[in-house]
C-alpha cells in the first residue's frame, strides 16, 4: 500500500492533537476532540476545516456553448463571471463520474473543484474531452490548499483579515460566488461556498502560505469561539443538505435520478456520445431516485442497508447517521422509481437483520435561517 498523502497543514493538525484517518489517498484529520462539539460549533458560531485534499483544475480557453468539450450539467455557458455552479461531469454512458463545483473567473477561465477521491479521474477525463479544442488545462490539486471557515460567525472572522480595500467585496459576496483577495497578507481565492448548510467561505492559497493563514484565522476566531473541525463533523454537517451533496457518484446513477435536476439535452451542449446516452436515459426515465429517509427511532441506517415496503426490497441506503442538529437519524437512499414512493410514505430499513421504521422525507433535511 502506497504512503498516504498529507496536507500542507499536517503539522498544524498535529499541534492541535488531531486524530487522523485515511480518506482516499489522503491522511486527514478526523476530529480534534469531540466531533459532536465540532458540529455544534459550526451551527452556533464557526468552525475551520482543512479541505486541501480537494482537487483544483483550471480550464482556460474558448468554451463556446456550441462546442463545449466537457460534458458537465448544467453546462458552463449560463455561468456568469464571478459565480460558481454545483454540477457534475457525465460519463460516456450518461451516468455520473463525479459531482463538482465550477467557478468562472473570466470569460475563458474556469476553476473546477472535483472531490478528493476523483480528482485524478476528472483530470484524465477533462484531458481526453478537451482534445481538438482551444483549451488549456492545468492541474493545481497538489500545489494549493483549501481552508474553509463555516458558521454564522464566519464573515465576522474572515472579513477583517481582508486587505486592499476588498473587505466590502468579500462581505457582500453572494452565495456561490468568488473573488480574488488578499487575506492576512496572502493572495487567495475567496469563495462563499461550502457543504455545511451555514454561511461560510472557502479560501484557496498556495501550499506554502497555508500554515500562516490557518494560524491567522484561528487567532481571529478566538473571540467568536472558532473551533477546528475534522472530517467527522464535516460529514455530519454537509450531507443533511443532500440536494447540495451527491450521495454517491456512479455510472449507474443518471443526472435524471436527481429530483428537480435540469439537464440540457440540446445539440452542441455535450459530446455526441454522451448526449446520445443521456437522451436515452431521459427517454427511459430514471430507474432509481436519490431520496431522503428519517426515523424517530434511535438506530441509524448505514451504507448498504436494504429498504423495504412489506416484503419487497425497494432500494438501498447510500449513507446515514444520527443527526446532531435534528436529533434523530437521517439517511440517503437509492429507491426504485417503480415503487412510486412519495414524501411521507412509510418504509422499513434492515439494520443488522432487524427492520426499523423510516419515512420518505424531502431533502434537504436542514435549512439555515438566512
Amino acid at each position: 500500500m502506497s504512503e498516504l498523502l498529507t496536507s500542507p497543514l499536517n503539522a498544524e493538525h498535529e499541534k492541535l492533537g488531531a486524530t487522523f484517518t485515511a480518506f482516499g489517498p489522503w491522511n486527514m484529520p478526523l476530529k480534534y476532540d469531540n466531533e459532536l462539539e465540532e458540529h455544534r460549533a459550526v451551527r452556533n458560531a464557526a468552525g475551520i476545516f482543512d479541505l486541501s485534499h480537494m482537487g483544483e483544475i483550471w480550464v482556460k480557453g474558448r468554451m463556446p456553448a456550441s462546442s463545449c468539450p466537457i460534458p458537465s450539467s448544467p453546462t458552463w455557458s449560463p455561468l456568469k463571471v464571478g459565480k460558481a455552479k454545483y454540477s457534475m461531469i457525465a460519463a460516456e454512458d450518461g451516468g455520473i463520474i463525479d459531482d463538482l463545483i465550477s467557478y468562472r473567473f473570466e470569460d475563458e477561465k474556469f476553476l473546477v473543484v472535483p472531490n478528493a477521491g476523483n480528482a485524478e479521474i476528472v483530470w484524465e477525463e477533462l484531458n481526453k474531452r478537451a482534445e481538438g479544442f482551444d483549451v488549456e488545462l492545468e492541474n493545481e490539486s497538489r500545489d494549493v490548499a483549501m481552508i474553509a471557515v463555516q458558521g454564522p460567525k464566519a464573515a465576522e472572522i474572515l472579513v477583517p483579515l481582508v486587505e486592499d480595500n476588498k473587505q466590502e467585496d468579500v462581505h457582500e459576496l453572494g452565495y456561490y460566488a468568488a473573488t480574488m483577495a488578499k487575506v492576512a497578507r496572502t493572495f487567495a481565492i475567496v469563495a462563499r461556498t461550502g457543504y455545511t448548510g451555514e454561511d461560510g467561505f472557502e479560501i484557496i492559497v498556495y501550499n506554502a502560505d497555508a500554515p500562516a493563514l490557518w494560524e491567522e484565522l484561528l487567532k481571529a476566531g478566538e473571540e467568536y469561539d472558532l473551533r477546528p473541525c475534522g472530517l467527522a463533523a464535516r460529514d455530519s454537517l454537509r450531507w443533511k443538505l443532500a440536494c447540495h451533496c451527491m450521495a454517491t457518484s456512479s455510472p449507474a446513477i443518471s443526472p435524471q435520478s436527481r429530483q428537480a435536476w435540469h439537464v440540457p439535452l440540446q445539440e452542441g451542449k455535450l459530446t455526441s456520445s454522451v448526449l446520445t446516452s443521456m437522451r436515452k436515459r431521459a427517454e427511459e426515465g430514471p430507474q432509481v431516485a436519490i431520496t431522503g429517509l428519517t426515523s424517530d427511532q434511535r438506530r441509524a441506517a448505514r451504507a448498504g442497508a436494504e429498504v423495504y415496503v412489506g416484503d419487497t426490497k425497494v432500494g438501498t441506503v447510500t449513507s446515514g447517521q444520527p443527526s446532531p442538529t435534528l436529533g434523530h437519524p437521517v439517511a440517503i437512499a437509492l429507491l426504485d422509481t417503480s415503487a412510486e414512493l412519495s414524501d411521507g410514505d412509510a418504509v422499513e430499513v434492515d439494520i443488522r437483520g432487524k427492520r426499523y421504521p423510516f419515512t420518505v422525507t424531502a431533502m434537504p433535511f436542514y435549512k439555515r435561517e438566512r
